[in-house]
């Protein structure tokens, strides 16, 4: 199993790297982006009780609104009232799911499902756009968010996991996710946040990282940033959690061998890349 993981990591790095870096222009990235989001909404069209056919029509929906979006000039819009309503969808929508529960999923009418699922493809799909045409360093500061989260949220609940609370953070849907975890992936992007917005003062960057566009607005409201994107890249996790457990499936597929499916990789970059569109737009609509 390991060593599937890093053959797979290793071609997925060997594709995207380049198409990140490419100096020329950004339509390398968003091309391979509408490629993940694409099979993303397949996966999605699995989970939902489709076939093979109805997937791949789903697939063919979120290529058609990404495509679309790109071809109206969107992507070149600051699409402010945008991500304002996709934050407010998420948070809302989020907390909602959670409280419900595993239980909860089969009662929200299929319809509403499928689309809420390709909207949030779709809206996560311009948001990296639009996030790497802003820069390199802005767009790598908001992916480091959630596997900095990941990591340090992994290794705090393994050493401090129930130490602190009684209670698991939510055992129904993820047991093995603690509170202490949680604490310390937020702790982590804390650290994280500092020293990035440091390193852009102290090397000059050319292109402001995610964090120095949230500290011109204070240190208050950067610390505050930060732990809520933290927070919301757990929601991201404990959602696609949830709706795998309801389902009965372990992995959205197996399209990415030791990793599972697309979804499983970007679950918690589905809420967190809009949600820095928003904040990053209160700063500078």
């Amino acid at each position: 199993m390991l060593k599937q993981r890093v053959i797979t990591a290793l071609i997925l790095l060997a594709i995207l790297l380049p198409a990140l870096f490419y100096s020329g222009s950004s339509v390398p990235f968003a091309v391979l982006m509408l490629v993940f989001m694409a099979a993303g909404a397949w996966e999605w069209g699995h989970l939902n009780g489709f076939g093979q056919g109805g997937s791949l029509v789903l697939g063919a929906v979120c290529t058609a609104m990404c495509a679309g979006s790109w071809w109206a000039g969107w992507l070149d819009q600051s699409l402010t009232t945008v991500w304002l309503i996709a934050g407010a969808l998420w948070v809302l929508g989020g907390v909602l799911m959670l409280r419900a529960g595993v239980a909860g999923w089969p009662h929200i009418p299929p319809a509403v499902r499928l689309v809420g699922g390709v909207l949030a493809l779709w809206l996560s799909w311009m948001a990296v756009v639009q996030a790497r045409n802003i820069g390199i360093n802005y767009l790598m500061s908001v992916l480091v968010l959630v596997w900095v989260a990941d990591v340090f949220a992994y290794f705090a609940g393994r050493t401090f996991g129930l130490k602190f609370t009684k209670n698991k953070l939510a055992p129904s849907i993820s047991p093995g996710k603690s509170w202490e975890g949680v604490w310390g992936g937020m702790l982590g992007v804390i650290v994280l946040a500092l020293v990035w917005s440091w390193a852009d003062r102290h090397y000059g960057a050319s292109v402001l990282s995610f964090y120095s566009v949230l500290q011109s607005r204070g240190l208050w409201f950067l610390l505050l940033a930060a732990v809520f994107m933290a927070a919301m890249s757990v929601v991201g996790d404990l959602v696609e959690s949830l709706i795998k457990r309801s389902v009965g499936v372990k992995d959205s597929s197996g399209l990415l061998p030791g990793h599972g499916g697309v979804l499983d990789r970007i679950d918690a970059l589905l809420p967190t890349l809009p949600l820095a569109m928003m904040l990053s737009s209160f700063v500078h609509p």
